[in-house]
């Protein structure tokens, strides 16, 4: 990016002090204050699809709590950092709900790093400070995904580390991007890719894109880079010399490699049509830096053949063009392994920078107008899906009812539609009633419905089972005079040991999706599912998924244990040792 206001220049202070009255950092400590009194209450949510998928956050914190350690514990589909920050601010704000903590768990690490950012750019432009601000704020406080994946408006309880990996890469590419001062650059460089490998391993996997684009441009020195990289490794070293967790980590991602064998060109290609609405403008925008900066893009070719030097390399890739193809490719990359995100939000910092330099360069115009206005098409779409998400969940929430539970704790701090709460009754009914009927879907390999998971009906009803089977244990442990210390769900998601306060199994994978994350049982899994107090089956209703996992956890349930009916929509397996008792679910 030629513009020599920014990007070629050497780290300069300025010594301006701005007044704490009109800095962008005083509004993000208000934001912060504000949240921190909205996780003093346990503020309902608008049920959403997939909206178990928050719950993994429960299972690991009181993993994480019993001793456990993400990776070497047990095994988990993503980094440990959000379990840890999430058991963290749990800890803080017991009453928070559930998925406002998850997706504001981030800002403890993010809201620092940020105001890495601002702290530089405000020293030469406190108007930019807020615009970088302003979109970093909306996207972190709003837990929604830019994408939509049900026609009903709810709160998106699923891709919240995808969410919080794109709010990372945010962070950094406006540092890359606009800060000067060499030591606040590495310190954000470093900061945000080490959180990017401890959240999800292919978020660091973009940002290390976006890292070697700054890099080869002369806009990341080799000496800043170098720091960067060594800070990084030393977070690395000291989180595997305490507990190994690196190389635990790392030995999840080869086995859920193992297990996602697919091509990787159809995803990419998906990932590109789902965010065409953005990716369009931005392709455009590319063809017009591109003829714009022809000139001076084959003159820097010459001076490259001439005689090559680091900074001639450095010219010839410090064209907007090549900045904005490298972000947009970052962002493709890590979208092809998703499925809930903000996606390419991390384009905002550079649109900005892209628009101004045109608009500050002289003689140009009809070309500033054309780059604002693109540049603009590119960033409006993810913040008008988020902001209109937002609004029609939390708007439409008015005339919702709040789902009535006994032992769900925060998790039931949920409310849905009137018409989608029967509903939920009625299918838990048809379920327990008509069991054969949806035995044989799962025989077949089909669930009941294309979109089960995504259904509401189908998460009320969850969670009104699970209340229903917390109330069946409870009774079960009273009538028998035993205690199930650990508790395991044969299900996608395993909030009872939480809600009941005791432990899960070791070794036991969390995010239990047998197609996409869950590598075959090893002796440590099978040892830890033999000793296990229960095992819960649930059957409202019986899928293809929980059949599938049935089938990979029953060779260690099978001689060890007991199965009964629990509730009309769980069985049990009980340890034989514990005296399972006839009718022990009412």
């Amino acid at each position: 990016m030629h513009s020599r206001t920014d990007i070629d220049t050497p780290a300069r202070s300025t010594g301006a002090v701005v007044p704490l009255a009109r800095s962008p950092l005083l509004l993000l400590v208000l934001t912060l204050g504000v949240l921190a009194v909205l996780l003093s209450f346990t503020i309902p949510q608008p049920i959403g699809p997939m909206f178990w998928d928050h719950y993994l956050y429960l299972d690991a914190a009181n993993r994480i709590r019993d001793g456990q350690i993400p990776s070497v514990d047990f095994f988990t589909p993503v980094g440990a950092l959000g379990y840890y920050l999430f058991t963290g601010l749990q800890g803080i704000f017991p009453n928070g709900q559930p998925l406002l903590l998850a997706s504001w768990c981030l800002l403890l690490v993010s809201g620092p790093l940020i105001a890495l950012v601002v702290v530089d750019v405000q020293k030469r432009s406190v108007a930019l400070a807020h615009a970088i601000l302003l979109p970093f704020l909306m996207f972190s406080v709003l837990p929604f995904n830019t994408g939509d994946f049900y026609p009903y408006p709810g709160s998106d309880g699923f891709g919240i580390y995808n969410r919080q990996v794109c709010q990372l890469l945010y962070v950094l590419a406006a540092a890359l991007v606009h800060v000067r001062d060499r030591r606040l650059l590495v310190a954000a460089v470093a900061g945000a890719m080490a959180a990017l490998f401890f959240v999800k391993i292919t978020g660091a996997v973009a940002g290390t894109l976006l890292c070697l684009m700054a890099f080869v441009s002369g806009r990341l020195p080799f000496r800043s880079a170098v720091a960067a990289g060594l800070l990084v490794v030393a977070i690395l070293a000291i989180v595997e010399v305490a507990f190994g967790g690196v190389s635990a980590y790392l030995a999840d991602i080869l086995a859920l490699l193992s297990v996602n064998d697919g091509s990787l060109l159809p995803r990419l290609l998906q990932a590109a049509s789902l965010n065409a609405g953005l990716l369009i403008p931005a392709g455009l925008l590319c063809l017009v830096l591109f003829g714009t900066h022809l000139s001076s893009f084959a003159q820097s070719l010459s001076q490259l053949g001439k005689g090559p030097s680091l900074a001639a390399v450095g010219r010839v890739f410090d064209q907007p063009f090549f900045w904005l193809a490298a972000f947009v490719l970052a962002g493709i990359v890590f979208e092809s392994q998703n499925t809930g995100s903000q996606a390419f939000i991390f384009l905002i910092p550079l649109l900005f920078k892209l628009a101004i330099d045109e608009v500050t360069a002289a003689g140009r115009r009809p070309v500033a107008i054309a780059v604002a206005i693109l540049a603009l098409a590119a960033a409006l779409p993810p913040a008008t899906a988020v902001l209109q998400k937002s609004a029609r969940a939390w708007i439409g929430a008015v005339n919702n009812v709040p789902l009535e539970s006994r032992n769900l704790k925060t998790m039931g701090a949920v409310n849905v539609r009137p018409i989608l709460a029967l509903r939920a009754e009625r299918l838990r009914t048809l379920y327990e009633t008509h069991r054969p009927a949806f035995d044989a879907f799962a025989k077949a390999g089909e669930l009941p419905s294309f979109l089960l998971y995504s259904d509401f009906d189908f998460q009320a009803g969850w969670l009104m089972n699970v209340d229903e089977a917390v109330d069946a244990l409870r009774t079960y442990e009273t009538r028998n005079d035993v205690l199930f210390g650990t508790i395991f769900n044969i299900d996608f998601t395993n909030p009872f040991p939480w809600l009941m306060d005791r432990s899960a199994p070791q070794h036991v994978a969390i995010g239990a999706d047998p197609f996409r994350a869950i590598p075959p049982p090893d002796e440590s899994v099978r040892a830890a599912l033999s000793a296990v107090d229960i095992a819960l089956v649930p059957t409202c209703p019986v899928t293809n998924v929980n059949q599938t996992l049935l089938s990979l956890y029953l060779p260690s349930l099978e001689t060890g244990h007991s199965r009964i009916t629990l509730t009309g929509c769980y069985d049990a397996f009980i340890r034989n040792s514990l005296k399972p008792a006839p009718n022990a679910g009412g």
